[in-house]
């Protein structure tokens, strides 16, 4: 069994279902952990109850910028699982640049505190979000169809300008900031983890043949990739897919 450093993390859109389960699996590996939520209430009661967990009740772009950097100071890794809601008022309501917004806000906090380490920052994404530092084939059709999503359905566009932003304005060779963009895809709850893929790339259609990965594996690998160095130096820079594994 690899041997996982003791960091401190601290994660947005923790109470979402993929950030309890990221929360759920570093607190599990004995990591400590911060959440800034706007309704704690929502939080299962055992994390007010842990001492490794500091619940930060806040709207994470109310913040001002030295609030930001204080939360971010003493931080060896930031995670980000933020999703807009699926309904009216999430995908067409404001901030509709949410995700690439506390993303821009978060490395800023980091930079200011000029760690003496570079802080890890994880984001988690969407298969439909291609890495444009790789040449990911698609069809005309998937073209077409992530064309349309772009007009009609804003949140898409949050998730690639996010990722963009990591890739092209932190980039490869920050001496602050290294990052890593989890792209899931068809997620779907379950209760326990279970053997996953991991790829560099899509293996398949996000539109015509979309595969499944449990949201507690999405947490398994987001909270690995933070506390496990190899695999982080496997994956940083990149924009890694993450499957299910046939059963």
């Amino acid at each position: 069994m690899k041997e996982l450093n003791k960091m401190t993390t601290l994660v947005v859109g923790a109470s979402g279902a993929t950030g309890m389960n990221l929360v759920q699996q570093l607190l599990k590996e004995g990591q400590n952990v911060k959440v800034i939520v706007r309704s704690p209430e929502k939080l299962p009661k055992s994390w007010k109850n842990n001492k490794s967990m500091e619940i930060i009740a806040a709207s994470v772009l109310e913040l001002s910028d030295a609030e930001m950097a204080e939360h971010v100071k003493g931080c060896q890794a930031v995670a980000s699982c933020l999703g807009h809601n699926m309904n009216w008022k999430g995908i067409y309501g404001q901030p509709r640049k949410l995700v690439t917004d506390v993303t821009r806000r978060l490395c800023d906090a980091i930079i200011a505190n000029k760690p003496k380490q570079p802080v890890k920052y994880v984001l988690m994404n969407t298969t439909g979000n291609r890495n444009r530092d790789l040449s990911e084939p698609i069809s005309f059709a998937q073209k077409c169809v992530i064309g349309l999503i772009r007009l009609l359905l804003p949140p898409h566009v949050d998730n690639e300008k996010a990722a963009d932003y990591l890739r092209s304005k932190i980039g490869q060779d920050n001496d602050l900031i290294e990052w890593a963009a989890v792209r899931p895809d068809g997620l779907s709850d379950e209760d326990e983890v279970t053997r996953y893929e991991i790829h560099a790339s899509p293996t398949r259609s996000a539109i015509f043949d979309a595969g499944k990965v449990s949201r507690i594996n999405v947490g398994h690998f987001m909270a690995h990739l933070i506390s496990d160095n190899s695999l982080w130096n496997e994956w940083k820079g990149q924009m890694p897919v993450i499957y299910n594994a046939a059963q």
